[in-house]
């Protein structure tokens, strides 16, 4: 059995053994970890394997959370309902929004993302008839999977649990097929890959949707687990944040971005607790992590992995002398 295979069946037979042994506040955390691991995951898509640093990514985060809240309070709370309705809407907008931001590169199409996410979170600050306004979306029906009341939290967690799992599948099939490897192609030399025939602007399009899609995956589920919505989930610095999971995690890696979520709301519930100042802490530790470890977590990880394997052959090569010299004794 290949070994990734057999870490991830491992990893899944743990987050279904938690609720047997935590406690709900610990079940709430890790459920709060899975459901930014795919906002992670999504970004990833754009900056980790296509190359394009986006800041607007909580747009579409944000667009997922408040159609599913609106459907779930003005029509139904079914959980595969409103998480369809906002992949959709959500791949609507990432497809309107994309074919603009597309046409640009690096500080421009940042800035591109960024201003698209600011006029979405002006229009939901403002539409306090729709989004409610600054007092955002509360008193959110609970979710249901059929007959299933999802108010329980064991329930709701491994919907998630499975919403997860099966995003990151896909997610890895995704980036291992042959598109995959266009759009890395396209991260480390566009004009090379224009030079052979591919059409990186439809890459590139289409890479943006499907981000922009799973995007709308996390607000749903977000919205679901906290029963309550606020423009703060559109607003820029939720897109810094998830940015941040994303490089500390280690970008380009699809195990990275889920160790980058662990990482900061972990972080973030144990510095908080201390002290109000928490931001400019995890501030302090992002710049370190640039500064020395810039691979992220898992860049640190296969460091440390070559250093093991380089001292085994040492050691082979010191008992070799030791061996021959002992049988010539």
């Amino acid at each position: 059995m290949n070994r990734q295979v057999f870490m991830g069946i491992v990893a899944v037979i743990l987050l279904i053994a938690v609720p047997f042994f935590f406690s709900l506040f610990y079940l709430n955390l890790l459920a709060e970890i899975l459901v930014l691991a795919v906002f992670a995951l999504s970004l990833n898509v754009l900056v980790g394997y296509t190359g394009l640093v986006s800041l607007g990514h909580a747009a579409f985060f944000g667009i997922g959370a408040y159609a599913s809240a609106l459907l779930a309070k003005e029509w139904s709370p079914q959980f595969l309902l409103t998480l369809l309705a906002s992949v959709l809407i959500a791949a609507a907008a990432s497809a309107v929004i994309g074919l603009f931001c597309v046409k640009a590169d690096g500080f421009y199409f940042l800035m591109l993302t960024l201003a698209f996410s600011q006029m979405i979170y002006s229009f939901v600050h403002q539409s306090t008839t729709i989004t409610g306004g600054s007092n955002g979306l509360s008193g959110l029906p609970s979710p249901m999977l059929g007959t299933i009341d999802l108010s329980n939290p064991v329930f709701l967690y491994y919907s998630i649990v499975l919403v997860f799992v099966v995003v990151y599948i896909v997610l890895g099939l995704i980036v291992k097929s042959p598109f995959g490897h266009v759009l890395i192609g396209i991260r480390e030399n566009e004009m090379r890959m224009k030079a052979m025939g591919y059409n990186t602007a439809l890459y590139k399009y289409i890479a943006f949707i499907i981000a922009g899609a799973i995007g709308g995956i996390s607000g749903a589920l977000y919205s679901n687990l906290n029963g309550f919505v606020s423009p703060n989930d559109v607003y820029w610095t939720m897109s810094g944040s998830v940015l941040i999971m994303v490089l500390i995690g280690g970008a380009g890696t699809m195990v990275g971005p889920v160790l980058g979520a662990a990482f900061i709301v972990i972080l973030e519930t144990i510095v908080s607790s201390y002290t109000t100042v928490w931001t400019m802490i995890i501030g302090i530790i992002f710049i370190l992590f640039v500064v020395f470890m810039p691979q992220g977590l898992v860049g640190f990880a296969r460091l440390f992995q070559k250093l093991a394997a380089h001292r085994l052959p040492i050691s082979q090569k010191g008992t070799k002398p030791l061996v021959n010299n002992e049988a010539n004794q």
